[in-house]
C-alpha cells in the first residue's frame, strides 16, 4: 500500500474540509483512498489536482465510479502541494462539506474561439443563479469566491481572466493554469467527468465560513531597466530587448553573459513589469534556438521590464500566513496555486524542508501551476491562495 496523507478535520460534520493526498499509482486505488476518507460526509463538491503521470481516462472513470454524486472539477499539475510541502506523482483532493458550502460550475471549451461578450453574459447569468442557489441552501451572509482553472498551454489566460472577473463583479476570482510536469505538451482541465485540453472551468464556491484570497511574490524590482523592442504577442515570444538579441541582452543586463539559460536560471532571475501601481513577475518559460525568449504571460513590443531581486522568502511567507490568520482567526486550510517556478527556485536555494514545515503548519494544499489568476490579472511566480476559516 502506498502512502496516503489525510487531513480531515476533527469535526467533519461541523463543516471542515476533507483534504486527502495519495501517492497510490493506480488510479482506482488512489480514488478508493479518497472515497474512504470522504466516507459518509455529504459533499457539495470537490477539487482534484493530479500529477500528469496518471492515465487520465482511467482516473476520470474511477472518480465517476467511486464519487458518483459529487460535483468535481480540477486539473493536471506541474507538481502537487500538501503537508509534505512540494510533492510529486500524487493526487490532492479537497472536499467541500454540504453543511457549510455550495458549489456551481461553468465551463468553456475551444478557447481559440473564445467570445468575450458571450462569455460575460454567460458568467453573469451563472453567477446570479449560483448565488441564489447558495442562499436557498445555506442562508444569507455568505462568502463567495470563483475558483478558476484553465489550460496552461492555451495562451488565453489573460483574456479569460479579465472577462470572467468583470462579469463576476464583487466576487473575487482566483486560480491557476494547469501543468504537465515540465513537459509543456498537453495539460488537462477536469470537469463534467473528463480531462479536457483547450478548456477552462469556473467553480463558484459559497460558504457560511469566512474566506480570504491573497497573492504575493518574493521579488522586488531591481535597478536595471529594459524595453521589449521586437516580439510576437500571440506566441509570447520576445526576439529583441533594447534592440539586441533577447537572450543575449537579458544575460548582459544581469551581468552574467556566459550563464546557461534554463528554468532554474529564469526562476532565480525573474523579469518584472509595473501594472496597476504594483510590480508583477513576467516569467520566462524557455530560450529558443534563435536566442529568443518565450514567456508564460502576455508580452509585447514596448513593454518595460526590470530584473527582480529576491526578498527573504521565508520571512515573507510567515508574514503572509500571519496576516491571513489575523483576518480569519483559525484557518481550516489554504488552497494554494503556487507557481512551478517558485518550486524550482526553492530547490535551488535549498528551502524545501523549511517550506514543507511551514506549509504543514499553515495547512496548505494545492498544486504547482504554469501561471496564477488573481482577480482580473494573470500573473507568474506568485503564491496565490484561498484561505478558508473555521
Amino acid at each position: 500500500m502506498e502512502a496516503i496523507h489525510a487531513q480531515v478535520g476533527s469535526d467533519v460534520r461541523g463543516g471542515d474540509l476533507v483534504v486527502v493526498s495519495t501517492h497510490a499509482s493506480d488510479p482506482a486505488m488512489a480514488v478508493g483512498e479518497i472515497a474512504a476518507a470522504v466516507g459518509t460526509v455529504p459533499l457539495a463538491g470537490g477539487l482534484v489536482f493530479c500529477s500528469h503521470r496518471y492515465e487520465r481516462e482511467a482516473l476520470a472513470a474511477a472518480l465517476a465510479e467511486r464519487l458518483p454524486d459529487v460535483l468535481l472539477f480540477g486539473c493536471t499539475s506541474a507538481g502537487e502541494v500538501g503537508s509534505l510541502g512540494y510533492d510529486n506523482d500524487s493526487i490532492v483532493f479537497v472536499g467541500f462539506p454540504r453543511s457549510v458550502f455550495d458549489l456551481s460550475l461553468v465551463s468553456f471549451s475551444d478557447l481559440d474561439r473564445f467570445d468575450p461578450e458571450e462569455a460575460r453574459k454567460s458568467v453573469r447569468q451563472f453567477a446570479a443563479k449560483a448565488r441564489g442557489k447558495a442562499q436557498d441552501d445555506l442562508g444569507e451572509n455568505l462568502s463567495h469566491v470563483a475558483i478558476f482553472l484553465v489550460d496552461g498551454l492555451s495562451h488565453r489566460e489573460e483574456l479569460l481572466t479579465m472577462t470572467a472577473q468583470e462579469a463576476l463583479g464583487d466576487v473575487d476570482l482566483i486560480g491557476g493554469s494547469s501543468g504537465d510536469g515540465l513537459a509543456f505538451r498537453e495539460t488537462g482541465v477536469f470537469f463534467d467527468g473528463k480531462f479536457r485540453r483547450d478548456a477552462a472551468v469556473i467553480g463558484l464556491l459559497s460558504s457560511s465560513r469566512p474566506i480570504e484570497v491573497f497573492s504575493t511574490n518574493y521579488y522586488e524590482p531591481g535597478a536595471q531597466r529594459m524595453v521589449i523592442t521586437e516580439a510576437d504577442a500571440e506566441t509570447r515570444t520576445v526576439f529583441e530587448i533594447n534592440a539586441a538579441p533577447a537572450a543575449e541582452e537579458y544575460l548582459r543586463l544581469i551581468g552574467d553573459p556566459g550563464a546557461e539559460l534554463d528554468l532554474t536560471y529564469f526562476a532565480t532571475h525573474p523579469l518584472m513589469v509595473r501594472t496597476g501601481g504594483a510590480y508583477h513577475v513576467r516569467s520566462i518559460q524557455s530560450v529558443n534556438p534563435d536566442g529568443s525568449l518565450t514567456f508564460y504571460c502576455a508580452i509585447d513590443r514596448g513593454v518595460v521590464l526590470t530584473i527582480g531581486e529576491a526578498k527573504n522568502r521565508m520571512a515573507e511567507m510567515r508574514g503572509m500566513f500571519d496576516k491571513v490568520r489575523r483576518k480569519l482567526g483559525e484557518v481550516d486550510h489554504v488552497i494554494a496555486f503556487d507557481c512551478v517556478l517558485n518550486r524550482i527556485d526553492s530547490d535551488s536555494r535549498q528551502l524545501g524542508r523549511e517550506i514543507a514545515e511551514l506549509y504543514d503548519k499553515a495547512r496548505v494544499v494545492g498544486f504547482n501551476t504554469y501561471g496564477e489568476q488573481f482577480r482580473s490579472a494573470h500573473v507568474n511566480q506568485t503564491f496565490t491562495g484561498l484561505a478558508v476559516g473555521r
